[in-house]
């Protein structure tokens, strides 16, 4: 009961890459940062295992960017002219590659690191993925034209390296989609059709993330501008329901969102954000088990999987690390408060 898991994305350490930033520079390059990168996930592995975390991540410290670090290995792809585009409906800018061609994949993506981490731990294993919809929203389409098009040929490649991830070990792959945030009726409407692309012939449990972004600045100013009651989930969730994902996360401490939103998801495993990743503020456990208190209201407690907001990847590692163990430990209350 309560079996604790993050987002995904952890800190990475100063020796790897710049930290506190969203798009970091890697400190070292060719076969030294291969031997950083995998450094840092076992790193990582042992910091959640000590935690006492449930199911653990890679903490996706071979990755630049939770999106970016899956088209580095898409053909049709063009890193080195990147423009500036609005991302998130133009909420901040960035620099983006630009789909230039047909989409393939040039080999397999993540199995160093998926197989690494399979290798080092005996706890369940959870792969993240950007999902088909927030991929398209993070790059200049040039060839396609069509977003709807572009994400489901997203989809197939998503699909083609879960399949090879579920074959390494993974236990669960899931499906980051901020972007079912900000495009509400496009996510009812097609978004949840092309993530069912990416988890086609999976057997592993499968997942989707959808957060209102990490702990940045511009997510943070964008929240104020949501108002009282964050109802943005109110749309997709009954699509995500009728759906074959297995397992849904959603932001929930510190955050606006009506928590009845939950009781849409009937059927599926919540993780629900009990973590504010926007805030170093550590929580205490007893804060924990209160949030996990409320969604019980909405959440059967054999479906409730206590998770934080959303990634970790911009925050101080030491931070990071003292709100894992928070997690644990406010998990752990709610099983003695909440287990009879």
């Amino acid at each position: 009961m309560f079996s604790t898991t993050i987002a995904g994305s952890l800190p990475k350490p100063g020796w790897l890459a710049e930290t506190q930033k969203l798009w970091p520079q890697w400190r070292a390059q060719g076969d030294e940062l291969r031997q950083a990168k995998a450094d840092a996930t076992l790193l990582w592995l042992k910091a959640q295992e000590d935690a006492g975390l449930d199911v653990v991540t890679d903490g996706e410290q071979s990755r630049q960017h939770f999106v970016h670090g899956f088209l580095e290995q898409v053909e049709g792809i063009d890193f080195e002219h990147k423009v500036e585009m609005g991302i998130r409906a133009d909420r901040y800018k960035a620099m983006v590659p630009q789909v230039v061609g047909a989409l393939h994949l040039k080999g397999r993506v993540h199995a160093a690191e998926a197989r690494l981490a399979r290798a080092h731990t005996k706890k369940k294993l959870k792969f993240t993925m950007p999902g088909p919809m927030t991929i398209v929203d993070t790059v200049a389409d040039r060839f396609y034209g069509d977003r709807v098009k572009l994400a489901f040929a997203f989809a197939e490649l998503l699909n083609q390296e879960a399949l090879a991830l579920q074959a390494d070990g993974v236990d669960i792959i899931q499906f980051d989609e901020p972007a079912f945030n900000v495009y509400m009726k496009d996510a009812a409407d097609w978004g949840v059709q092309a993530l069912e692309r990416a988890v086609q012939g999976l057997t592993c449990t499968t997942a989707v993330h959808i957060c209102y972004g990490y702990g940045i600045q511009a997510n943070n100013d964008w929240k104020k501008t949501l108002g009282e009651e964050w109802r943005q989930y109110e749309q997709v969730f009954p699509a995500l329901a009728a759906s074959s994902i297995d397992q849904v996360s959603l932001e929930c401490y510190h955050s606006h969102v009506p928590p009845d939103m939950m009781a849409l998801l009937k059927g599926k495993d919540v993780m629900v954000g009990v973590i504010d990743v926007a805030s170093d503020l550590v929580e205490t456990p007893e804060e924990v088990a209160d949030t996990i208190g409320r969604a019980l209201q909405f959440v059967p407690r054999e479906r409730l999987m206590p998770c934080t907001n959303c990634g970790m990847a911009p925050m101080d590692r030491d931070i990071a690390l003292r709100k894992l163990e928070a997690l644990a430990r406010g998990a752990a209350l709610a099983r003695q408060r909440y287990g009879s």
